[in-house]
């Protein structure tokens, strides 16, 4: 995902728009290759909030190539990871304590039993859904009573400040379709499912992305990148 203050440019090109699945389809053979800040800042942030799972369900919708099951695992949960793209998949089964626990799956038609988990990830995944109740209606439909739903995407300031969902595959760039949801809209979501708002919380780049974005050759725009509220989590409780 890049960060960039040029809305139609990302390092001087214009990115190719692509269908989400025909995206990650392509993205899948670098996504674990290239440093990203985005990831980095999201998983420092919410990594802490993973310390009560040992012995627990952990279900990862949109699990992509399975960073969150890794680490869900290595902390002694069970992993069960759900994904649109089958070449994410692919990436995620070469990995392991992974390849016996993933399917494919849209995230807004979950194929579990209710209350299946005790602790539901979605990773920069929201932003992908054109309205955002279907998903976090099967996001709370699959946490047991008392577990937490984790949703992580750019923040809207991310948005607004021309920052998107872009990757390069060669010299060519291209760019996610995506839509934009406010804090506001996804907090009433969360609402109409019945679930109960723990916390939000909207981290900024700090010094380990400092090193990452200038390592990328940004450092021109690092105080700008640095200003901006960078990742929305929001975390909810099952009730």
């Amino acid at each position: 995902m890049s960060v960039s203050s040029k809305p139609a440019f990302v390092n001087g090109r214009v990115p190719v728009r692509l269908p989400v699945v025909e995206g990650y389809r392509l993205w899948s053979r670098t996504y674990d290759l290239e440093p990203n800040p985005l990831l980095a800042l999201e998983f420092r942030t919410l990594s802490r909030i993973l310390e009560g799972i040992p012995g627990k369900t952990f279900l990862d919708v949109a699990c992509g190539t399975g960073r969150w099951m890794i680490e869900a695992a290595l902390r002694g949960a069970r992993t069960i990871g759900l994904d649109l793209c089958h070449e994410m998949l692919l990436v995620a089964a070469g990995k392991p304590r992974l390849a016996d626990h993933l399917a494919q799956a849209d995230a807004g038609r979950l194929p579990l039993r209710d209350q299946s988990a005790d602790m539901v990830i979605c990773s920069f995944c929201l932003g992908y859904a054109e309205s955002p109740d279907q998903v976090l209606a099967e996001l709370c439909r699959v946490t047991r009573n008392g577990g937490s739903v984790l949703v992580s995407d750019f923040h809207p300031d991310a948005h607004e400040a021309g920052w998107r969902r872009s990757f390069r595959n060669g010299s060519d760039v291209f760019e996610v379709e995506c839509h934009r949801h406010t804090l506001t809209q996804l907090l009433a979501a969360g609402e109409r499912t019945g679930m109960r708002l723990r916390q939000v919380l909207e981290p900024r780049f700090g010094q380990p992305e400092r090193q990452m974005i200038i390592r990328a050759g940004k450092e021109d725009l690092l105080e700008q990148l640095l200003a901006v509220r960078a990742v929305l989590i929001i975390e909810w409780e099952r009730n």
